[in-house]
């Protein structure tokens, strides 16, 4: 492995996510500062996911360690900031939108396996709307974090739509690369 900028971003990525949960985990009643650092924290942790993407095609230095270990971080911060939200939340929305997201990522790892080993994993690389799923998740979790108002805005509840919307489009991406799937196979 080669640790170019973009790698070297991806694992920041995961090196955050211990930093984002002590501070989630910090208790409110002494440190009412803590949910929202941890929701600033994990924003600055996912927006090294752009830039890794960015700086790989930018400079050149897209891996194969690139390849494999980007989507790993983004799936590393996501699972976890969605265990701490069912965790510290009595709420359904957050629940469904966990177990949606969660249950997603191991059906499509499970067919990228699949298809690999048919040798057709071409068919389910990572898509537009793929992409679009996972800023829309980065930004509803971020948002759930953080919960408190801020600036006038209804930050958790807006966190709430955000999840709603990021649910639909999990579902709707692996619906695609079911799809694709099945269409590779068939051919």
């Amino acid at each position: 492995m080669k640790l170019n900028i973009p790698n070297s971003l991806t694992l920041t990525r995961v090196a955050f996510i211990p930093l984002v949960v002590f501070l989630f985990l910090l208790p409110e009643d002494t440190y009412q500062w803590a949910r929202p650092a941890s929701a600033w924290v994990y924003g600055l942790a996912c927006v090294t996911d752009w830039f890794d993407g960015y700086f790989a095609r930018k400079l050149g230095q897209s891996s194969d360690f690139g390849a494999f270990m980007d989507p790993v971080a983004d799936k590393l911060i996501v699972t976890v900031a969605l265990i701490m939200l069912v965790w510290a939340h009595d709420d359904l929305i957050i629940l469904f939108g966990a177990t949606i997201v969660i249950g997603r990522e191991i059906i499509i790892s499970a067919l990228r396996e699949w298809m690999a080993k048919k040798g057709k994993s071409d068919a389910v690389e990572v898509s537009q709307l793929g992409k679009y799923k996972t800023f829309a998740q980065m930004f509803a979790l971020g948002f759930l974090m953080h919960r408190d108002d801020w600036l006038g805005m209804a930050v958790h509840e807006t966190g709430l739509v955000l999840l709603i919307l990021a649910s639909i489009l999990t579902i709707a991406s692996m619906v695609d690369y079911l799809k694709a799937a099945l269409t590779a196979v068939r051919s």
